[in-house]
Protein backbone atom coordinates (compact mmCIF):
# COMPACT_ATOMS: atom_id res chain seq x y z
CA UNK A 1 0.00 0.00 0.00
CA UNK A 2 1.55 3.69 -1.37
CA UNK A 3 2.53 6.07 1.58
CA UNK A 4 0.39 9.19 2.33
CA UNK A 5 2.29 12.34 2.88
CA UNK A 6 0.79 14.42 5.87
CA UNK A 7 0.56 17.51 5.26
CA UNK A 8 3.52 19.68 7.52
CA UNK A 9 0.79 22.27 8.76
CA UNK A 10 -1.20 19.22 9.88
CA UNK A 11 1.44 17.35 12.28
CA UNK A 12 0.74 17.04 15.80
CA UNK A 13 2.41 14.32 18.03
CA UNK A 14 2.44 13.59 21.70
CA UNK A 15 6.33 13.99 22.24
CA UNK A 16 6.44 11.48 25.45
CA UNK A 17 4.72 9.10 24.17
CA UNK A 18 6.66 8.81 20.90
CA UNK A 19 10.32 9.34 22.51
CA UNK A 20 9.72 8.40 25.86
CA UNK A 21 7.25 5.12 25.11
CA UNK A 22 7.23 4.01 21.40
CA UNK A 23 10.97 4.69 20.16
CA UNK A 24 11.71 5.83 16.72
CA UNK A 25 15.09 3.91 14.75
CA UNK A 26 17.07 6.79 12.88
CA UNK A 27 18.52 6.16 9.73
CA UNK A 28 20.76 7.58 7.72
CA UNK A 29 22.80 7.03 4.54
CA UNK A 30 21.96 6.45 1.21
CA UNK A 31 19.44 3.91 -0.31
CA UNK A 32 20.63 4.59 -3.42
CA UNK A 33 24.18 3.36 -2.97
CA UNK A 34 22.93 0.46 -0.50
CA UNK A 35 25.07 2.54 2.03
CA UNK A 36 23.20 3.16 5.60
CA UNK A 37 23.02 2.41 8.79
CA UNK A 38 20.19 2.52 11.69
CA UNK A 39 20.20 2.77 15.42
CA UNK A 40 16.70 3.06 17.94
CA UNK A 41 16.30 6.27 19.21
CA UNK A 42 14.55 7.11 22.41
CA UNK A 43 15.73 10.85 22.98
CA UNK A 44 15.09 13.42 20.67
CA UNK A 45 12.44 16.28 20.05
CA UNK A 46 10.35 17.82 17.55
CA UNK A 47 9.68 21.84 17.36
CA UNK A 48 9.84 25.18 15.19
CA UNK A 49 13.57 26.77 14.90
CA UNK A 50 14.62 29.26 12.07
CA UNK A 51 10.63 29.07 11.14
CA UNK A 52 11.44 25.25 10.06
CA UNK A 53 9.82 22.27 11.34
CA UNK A 54 12.23 20.38 12.89
CA UNK A 55 13.19 16.61 14.75
CA UNK A 56 16.16 16.88 16.71
CA UNK A 57 17.76 14.51 17.73
CA UNK A 58 21.31 12.88 19.85
CA UNK A 59 23.64 10.40 18.63
CA UNK A 60 26.82 9.26 20.80
CA UNK A 61 30.38 9.31 18.71
CA UNK A 62 31.43 5.91 19.24
CA UNK A 63 28.11 4.51 17.51
CA UNK A 64 28.67 3.34 14.24
CA UNK A 65 25.31 5.76 13.18
CA UNK A 66 27.27 8.74 14.09
CA UNK A 67 29.66 8.05 11.18
CA UNK A 68 26.56 8.25 8.69
CA UNK A 69 25.02 11.40 10.56
CA UNK A 70 28.41 13.15 9.51
CA UNK A 71 28.99 12.09 5.90
CA UNK A 72 25.34 12.40 4.81
CA UNK A 73 22.84 15.39 4.74
CA UNK A 74 19.66 13.48 5.73
CA UNK A 75 18.49 10.85 7.72
CA UNK A 76 15.22 9.25 8.64
CA UNK A 77 13.09 8.73 12.00
CA UNK A 78 10.55 5.10 11.21
CA UNK A 79 8.26 4.35 13.98
CA UNK A 80 7.04 1.00 14.26
CA UNK A 81 3.98 -0.58 15.47
CA UNK A 82 4.39 -1.92 19.37
CA UNK A 83 4.72 -5.84 17.57
CA UNK A 84 8.25 -4.31 16.95
CA UNK A 85 9.56 -3.53 20.21
CA UNK A 86 11.94 -6.55 20.06
CA UNK A 87 13.15 -5.67 16.55
CA UNK A 88 13.73 -1.91 18.36
CA UNK A 89 15.54 -3.32 21.40
CA UNK A 90 17.91 -5.37 19.16
CA UNK A 91 18.64 -2.17 16.41
CA UNK A 92 19.67 -0.39 19.66
CA UNK A 93 22.13 -2.63 21.41
CA UNK A 94 23.71 -4.20 18.03
CA UNK A 95 26.21 -2.64 15.89
CA UNK A 96 25.53 -2.84 12.35
CA UNK A 97 29.61 -2.12 12.21
CA UNK A 98 29.88 -6.14 12.88
CA UNK A 99 26.93 -7.52 11.32
CA UNK A 100 23.79 -6.80 8.95
CA UNK A 101 21.42 -6.20 12.00
CA UNK A 102 18.88 -4.72 9.44
CA UNK A 103 18.50 -7.91 7.81
CA UNK A 104 18.69 -9.96 11.22
CA UNK A 105 15.89 -7.76 12.64
CA UNK A 106 14.23 -8.36 9.43
CA UNK A 107 13.25 -4.94 8.30
CA UNK A 108 12.50 -3.57 4.94
CA UNK A 109 14.43 -0.71 4.03
CA UNK A 110 12.65 1.32 1.46
CA UNK A 111 13.22 4.71 -0.74
CA UNK A 112 12.33 7.82 0.82
CA UNK A 113 10.87 10.61 -1.35
CA UNK A 114 12.50 13.62 -0.27
CA UNK A 115 16.05 12.54 1.33
CA UNK A 116 18.88 10.10 0.47
CA UNK A 117 18.71 7.98 3.68
CA UNK A 118 15.73 5.02 3.49
CA UNK A 119 12.66 4.75 5.76
CA UNK A 120 11.20 0.87 7.00
CA UNK A 121 8.24 -0.69 5.42
CA UNK A 122 7.32 -1.71 8.78
CA UNK A 123 6.91 1.76 9.67
CA UNK A 124 4.17 3.06 10.95
CA UNK A 125 5.43 6.77 10.43
CA UNK A 126 8.59 8.32 8.72
CA UNK A 127 10.29 11.57 8.68
CA UNK A 128 12.11 12.64 6.16
CA UNK A 129 15.23 14.95 8.05
CA UNK A 130 17.59 16.88 6.35
CA UNK A 131 20.48 18.13 8.34
CA UNK A 132 20.43 22.06 9.10
CA UNK A 133 22.52 22.23 12.36
CA UNK A 134 24.42 20.47 14.64
CA UNK A 135 26.78 20.73 17.67
CA UNK A 136 28.04 18.83 21.02
CA UNK A 137 26.67 18.81 24.39
CA UNK A 138 28.76 20.23 26.64
CA UNK A 139 28.42 19.35 30.17
CA UNK A 140 29.65 23.00 31.38
CA UNK A 141 26.01 23.84 29.84
CA UNK A 142 24.63 21.44 32.35
CA UNK A 143 22.38 23.34 34.66
CA UNK A 144 20.93 19.97 36.42
CA UNK A 145 23.93 17.95 37.99
CA UNK A 146 21.75 14.74 37.79
CA UNK A 147 22.65 14.94 33.63
CA UNK A 148 26.22 14.02 33.59
CA UNK A 149 25.08 10.59 35.03
CA UNK A 150 24.33 9.72 31.58
CA UNK A 151 28.16 10.34 30.27
CA UNK A 152 30.01 8.28 33.00
CA UNK A 153 32.48 7.66 30.04
CA UNK A 154 32.49 11.26 28.86
CA UNK A 155 31.23 10.36 25.49
CA UNK A 156 28.60 13.35 25.37
CA UNK A 157 26.23 13.32 22.15
CA UNK A 158 26.52 15.38 19.26
CA UNK A 159 23.39 16.59 18.59
CA UNK A 160 21.22 17.15 14.98
CA UNK A 161 18.70 19.07 13.74
CA UNK A 162 17.24 17.85 10.79
CA UNK A 163 13.84 20.26 8.59
CA UNK A 164 11.33 18.09 8.77
CA UNK A 165 10.83 17.79 4.46
CA UNK A 166 7.95 15.31 4.57
CA UNK A 167 5.66 13.29 7.16
CA UNK A 168 4.67 9.74 5.54
CA UNK A 169 2.15 7.27 6.86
Amino acid sequence: MPRVEIPLEDFTVNPRDLWGNRWMLLTAGDFKKNKYNTMTVAWGSFGLMWWKLFAQVVVRPERYTYDFMENYDSFTLSVLPEEYRKVLQLCGSVSGRHTDKIKEAGLTPEASTHVAAPGFKEAEMIFECRKIYKDDFNPAGFLDPSIEKNYPEKDYHRIYYGEILAIRQ
